[in-house]
């Protein structure tokens, strides 16, 4: 495998991990306040078709990324008041959700639309375009680290450069803001919070609206960003792999960043079955390619890399003493 393709296909790794590194970082927040949410799929695929749609009908992928920002915020909610609100079952209102987005969004396009359940393509200003940083085109021609540079770091769109820069966003809010400090304490025990006079209940909800606003990053990266328009399942269960890396990252930012973008990098394997069969010298089933990331899921879920401890009053909803 020649260098040029290896820096292609890490390209195609940064891409495909974006997406999920938006919804493990969802997830991440969520949970670390005690909210579990196996809804980051429905959310996700929701702000997917609204973004496209909206995208599609005024040709504005601003007024795309707003809708689907509003559809995931408003399944959050959803979920924040079945869970927060009324004490339901956490893990239900997700599936829930997840049933809800699968069915309206295929509903509602094939209405819209009328084309099978998809958007129509997006084109020009109703999609992201790719941004190439600066001094990339003088740097393209150095071995190595300007073509490292020139070939994967430059060229994506915006939401991928925000999605990486969300990591250390992320880590600072959680490790070294009095926000972030309360955030963790109410996934741990939200009784010692609510003692120091700290609303669980605002916390709670606010997670679930920082869950709601990265999902819906996610969603719009996949439809306007990564793709050309929505499809019906676009998502095809990423925020199930979201939530399997959330587990391999222990609930912590960088490493939620390493493991996307190993998914990713299975992903883009799973595209170039020529450079795998050129370097194991024999045919490989693409359909095995393709199954990685998710047998990659199963086993990290099955627990095989290690012990991983979420935080303590996940999935639990508070009830307060009198």
């Amino acid at each position: 495998m020649d260098f040029l393709t290896l820096l292609q296909i890490l390209d195609s790794s940064l891409r495909l991990a974006t997406p999920l590194l938006f919804a493990c970082l969802a997830g991440l927040f969520s949970e670390r306040a005690g909210i579990f949410d196996i809804g980051l799929e429905g959310k996700m695929l929701a702000a997917a078709f609204l973004s496209a749609a909206i995208a599609a009908v005024y040709g504005s992928v601003w007024l795309g990324l707003f809708a689907g920002l509003m559809a995931s915020l408003s399944l959050s909610a959803l979920h924040g008041v079945a869970s927060i609100t009324f004490r339901g079952n956490q893990l239900i209102s997700g599936v829930a959700i997840n049933f809800l987005a699968s069915g309206m969004t295929v509903l509602v396009a094939q209405s819209w639309f009328s084309q099978g359940g998809r958007t129509p393509p997006l084109q020009g200003s109703g999609r992201f375009q790719e941004i190439t940083l600066p001094f990339a085109d003088a740097l393209s021609d150095v071995p190595i680290i300007g073509q490292f540079y020139a070939e994967v770091i430059s060229g994506h769109s915006a939401l991928v450069y925000i999605a990486l820069l969300a990591v250390p966003l992320s880590w600072y809010v959680l490790f070294r803001t009095r926000f972030g400090l309360r955030l963790r304490a109410v996934g741990e025990n939200p009784a010692a919070v609510d003692t120091a006079g700290v609303s669980v209940i605002a916390l709670r909800f606010a997670a679930v609206g920082i869950c709601g606003v990265l999902c819906g990053m996610g969603g719009v990266y996949l439809s306007t960003g990564l793709d050309a328009g929505f499809g019906r399942e676009m998502t095809a269960g990423r925020g199930f792999i979201a939530l399997a890396a959330l587990i391999f990252a222990k609930w912590r930012p960088w490493h939620a960043l390493y493991a996307t973008l190993l998914f990713g990098f299975l992903q883009a394997i799973a595209l170039r079955p020529d450079v795998i069969e050129a370097l194991l010298g024999f045919k490989v089933q693409v359909q095995l390619l393709k199954a990685l990331p998710y047998i990659l899921t199963v086993v990290i879920l099955a627990g095989f890399v290690g012990k991983a401890i979420p935080p303590r009053a996940g999935g639990e909803p508070y009830v307060k003493e009198r």
